[in-house]
């Protein structure tokens, strides 16, 4: 390149080029010889754009020894720009050289010449080193005369500005003097205006010092001190506060120490309040100098917020009492409502003349328009009052749909209207309850409007991104003018006779406030005399999302039989109505009127039912929620329980939420009621349909306490098992051997602290005598050790009161099964034994402490771990083994035999 820099070789370079001693370098003059040195610079230096190519002479060196002829060709070139030269390096053939042509006369002379020419050669290249070198020198004295030179000039140039800027300085003091005189009297302007500020304000100043002496204050300060201008520069503490402000000297010093802003209310004389503020005296560099203490009247404010106030409580007190009003008279009115529903259906199943059946049906309608209405009235007011809550989730909209045409098509029969409700597969992300209402509402209002011989369609459609859920009729229309009133509260747009006297003109009013209180807009188009389309758009479920189950959807079974129902309801109709439709549908019913009556007849023994069916508002101080805790508490057993309620209070919703129950609105339909029957007892008597024959057990229940023997005794009977009971173990032993039942298992349940011989020691007794009858213990304060030690005994299971009835029977089950068993029982063992193997040292240990019943604290202090982790090695242990209590857990260990 242009620094004579290899860039590139190619070919036997190395004959020609040495790597030259000293630090690497690429520069071409550096790698040749001495001797080629001159020759290269001569040729390079030539070649150019005029002259491209350079041929030297012949030129010789030496490779390995022999001698090796050659010539230099340096081709300019340029690429991209960049100007280059190739060096090229032509060996020539040995017959030209001179030492091989034929001698002459003149050999010697051409010799000495040859040595001439090598010698000024030699000293031509020593003359350009040292001229190079003098180059070199001479371009670094020049650099450094160039740079000396710049920093005269430099120099000089500060000089000059130097100069300029004290002429410049010199020029903005005269310039600064000037400003300085008309700051000050600005200064002083400003003096003036601050200060006709502060005494023109109504606001009472005071300027302190760091040792809290007055420095300035307003006249306005005199309504709190009495103070006068010889007072500048005494203590504060000095001057008596004329208002109650007792906390003004100490504040003053916390925000001198902190650097902080006080601010209080006092109160001042003649009944005036003020605010109090105390900051800190900042200077321009931020320094705390003393205080600043303003007074702020505020005592109309005061009397203003305290009206607010007032006025607050008042409609708090009012809507409070609305609410209340409301709820109370929800109850009120669904009382009654609840009677003659369940007094319809009693008629419906007993009446059989069709004309009669067709007035029950009128009667049936015209309460679900009255029930309609109520829930109308109830539902706007919810809205009104904020109440309602949102829980908004993925379900399908196929079950809406099911539930709105199993609820419709019956109104639409029989007001001859034709209700089509169009499949759908999608899935919403909505609140599946408040969306219902909306729908509800919607063809409510199109049955309402719609003449008969027209035709009513629910469908959904899905043109973009969100769905579109339509409801279209053929009944009177709307004119154009009235497509926004109709949202209106109490707005109804002229209907045909008759139509009148069905509604308040609520239910648009409802659809437009929940849609905006779900975010799903809704549309109305419509054409007089030829129909409307109402639509509500919602977004659709994301993919992926789990879709919800119906929760609101209930079985549409019919009567169940077979349960023992314990009714609680005060309203002597409704209960008479209840037990009536109960006992009519083969249930057994037992009735209380509050909570206390129901509790008396629990302890008395006379309850044991499947199921508690109870009203919300109960009189006696226990309302349906607390009566179905109590009785499960009582029967230390976990009753499935309806609660049926009129109440609409959010509180009363909110508890019957947490009460692990199922919750049916006033007035419910007999349907319902049954449907939600069946649902709540899956493993009950509600169902009555034949099924698989149970196998027969025979069961022998050892309890010193009655009220148990008899409870138990009941819940067995339902199995159509034969139960004999007995007080003692000594008893039992003395008593004659029950009668056998051709393929009937036989169960003890015994209890653990029986009077005389224990449970365990009956079992161990039982044992000894070789006999291996199944036992379950039962206690009521079982621990490990005890589970252990019955385990041991020869115990079947062993569980814990208050124990359910599915619980026993299950129990009663896996002890007949496992005294059954045979030889499953060794290949269990077997299994069980591999999985033991799989633990790990610290797993074993606590095993091996288990079975020998400690308790996990003692585990955790034998070990030196802590308790914790003793639990979750347990827990490892018991995956492992596949158990999940304690007694399995015992029996796996038992069943695999010595380690």
């Amino acid at each position: 390149n242009a620094e004579r820099q290899c860039v590139y070789s190619v070919g036997g370079v190395s004959r020609y080029l040495r790597l030259a001693s000293g630090p690497p370098t690429l520069d071409l003059l550096a790698l040749a010889p001495d001797d080629l040195r001159g020759t290269l610079r001569f040729a390079i230096a030539r070649a150019d754009r005029g002259q491209p190519l350079v041929t030297t002479g012949l030129c010789k060196t030496s490779v390995d020894g022999a001698a090796v002829l050659f010539t230099i060709a340096v081709r300019f070139i340029e690429s991209d720009g960049e100007a280059l030269h190739l060096v090229s390096f032509i060996e020539q053939p040995a017959d030209r050289d001179p030492a091989l042509l034929p001698q002459h006369d003149s050999a010697a002379q051409m010799r000495e010449l040859e040595r001439q020419l090598e010698a000024a050669h030699a000293e031509l290249s020593r003359a350009i080193q040292s001229r190079d070198a003098l180059v070199l020198e001479q371009k670094a004295i020049n650099d450094e005369a160039l740079s000396v030179n710049e920093e005269f000039q430099s120099t000089n140039e500060e000089l000059l500005t130097s100069k300029e800027e004290l002429q410049s300085l010199n020029e903005e003091l005269i310039a600064l003097n000037s400003q300085l005189q008309e700051t000050l009297d600005r200064q002083r302007i400003a003096s003036d205006d601050l200060q006709n500020i502060l005494y023109s304000t109504n606001v009472a100043t005071l300027f302190l010092d760091q040792m809290l002496r007055i420095r300035f204050f307003t006249p306005a300060t005199k309504t709190f001190f009495s103070v006068i201008p010889g007072d500048i520069g005494r203590p504060l503490a000095d001057l008596q506060s004329l208002a109650d402000d007792g906390d003004l000297l100490a504040d003053a010093r916390i925000v001198l120490l902190q650097s902080t802003t006080i601010e209080r209310e006092i109160s001042g004389p003649s009944g005036t309040w003020f605010v109090r503020r105390i900051f800190p005296y900042r200077t321009h560099d931020d320094r705390v100098e003393g205080v600043v203490i303003t007074f702020i009247d505020i005592t109309e404010r005061r009397r203003t917020a305290a009206a607010l106030d007032e006025a607050r409580r008042a409609a708090e007190r009012s809507n409070r009492g609305k609410s209340r009003f409301l709820a109370v008279a929800s109850h009120d009115l669904r009382q009654p409502l609840q009677s003659l529903s369940l007094i319809q259906e009693m008629l419906r199943l007993n009446v059989a003349d069709p004309r009669a059946q067709e007035q029950i049906e009128r009667f049936g309608l015209l309460l679900n328009a009255m029930t309609g209405m109520l829930n109308s009235l109830l539902d706007i007011n919810q809205i009104e009052s904020g109440v309602l809550e949102v829980s908004a989730g993925p379900f399908a909209l196929a079950d809406l749909f099911e539930r709105l045409r199993d609820e419709f098509a019956p109104l639409a029969e029989a007001r001859e209207l034709e209700l089509r409700v169009m499949p759908s597969t999608v899935t919403l992300l909505s609140d599946p309850r408040l969306l219902e209402a909306m729908l509800r509402n919607l063809l409510a209002n199109a049955i309402k409007y719609t003449p008969p011989g027209g035709r009513i369609l629910l469908g959904c459609r899905h043109p973009g991104a969100m769905l579109r859920i339509e409801v279209w009729d053929t009944g009177i229309g709307i004119m154009a003018d009235q497509l926004g009133p109709i949202f209106d509260e109490f707005y109804q747009v002229d209907s045909p006779a008759g139509a009148r006297g069905r509604g308040f003109g609520l239910g648009l009013t409802i659809v437009r406030e929940l849609g905006l209180l779900l975010g799903h807009p809704v549309a109305v188009r419509s054409r007089p005399d030829k129909g409307s389309v109402f639509t509500v758009t919602v977004p659709p479920a994301p993919a992926g999302e789990i879709v919800a189950q119906r929760a609101a959807s209930l079985p549409q079974a019919g009567p169940t039989t077979g349960c023992t129902i314990a009714l609680v309801e005060d309203d002597s109709s409704v209960r008479e109505a209840l037990e009536a439709l109960l006992t009519e549908a083969g249930h057994t019913v037992i009735s209380a009127i509050d909570g206390p009556e129901a509790l008396a007849l629990a302890s008395d023994g006379a309850i044991l039912p499947d199921l508690v069916l109870t009203d919300y508002n109960l009189p006696g101080g226990m309302n349906g929620v607390v009566v179905l805790a109590n009785l499960r508490a009582a029967l230390k057993q976990h009753i499935p329980g309806i609660v049926l309620t009129g109440d609409i209070a959010t509180e009363a919703l909110a508890e019957i939420e947490l009460a692990d129950c199922l919750v049916l609105s006033k007035p419910v339909t007999a349907a319902k009621l049954h449907a939600a029957i069946r649902k709540v007892t899956p493993d009950g008597r509600a169902d009555s349909s034949p099924g698989p024959q149970r196998p027969t057990r025979l069961i022998c229940i050892l309890d010193d306490n009655p009220d148990i023997r008899t409870a138990m005794l009941s819940v067995l009977g339902y199995e159509n098992w034969q139960v004999t009971t007995y007080p003692s173990a000594e008893a039992f032993l003395g008593a004659e051997t029950a009668p056998e039942i051709p393929g009937a298992d036989r169960c003890l349940i015994i209890d653990t602290n029986l009077p005389g011989m224990s449970g365990l020691a009956l079992i161990e007794k039982l044992r000894a005598g070789g006999d291996s009858l199944p036992a379950i213990l039962i206690t009521g304060a079982g621990d490990i050790a005890m589970a252990v030690q019955a385990m041991r005994a020869g115990a079947s299971d062993f569980i814990e009161r208050p124990v359910s009835r599915r619980e026993l029977i299950d129990s009663i089950e896996r002890a007949v099964s496992h005294a059954s068993a045979g030889g499953a029982r060794s290949r269990d063992g077997g299994a069980t034994a591999k999985r033991l193997a799989t633990l790990t040292k610290r797993q074993k240990d606590v095993l091996e402490q288990v079975m020998a019943g400690a308790p996990s604290k003692n585990i955790a202090a034998d070990l030196g771990i802590s308790q914790r982790t003793v639990e979750s090695h347990r827990a490892q242990v018991m995956q492992k083994l596949g158990v999940r209590t304690i007694p399995d857990l015992v029996r796996a260990v038992l069943s695999a035999g010595p380690a």
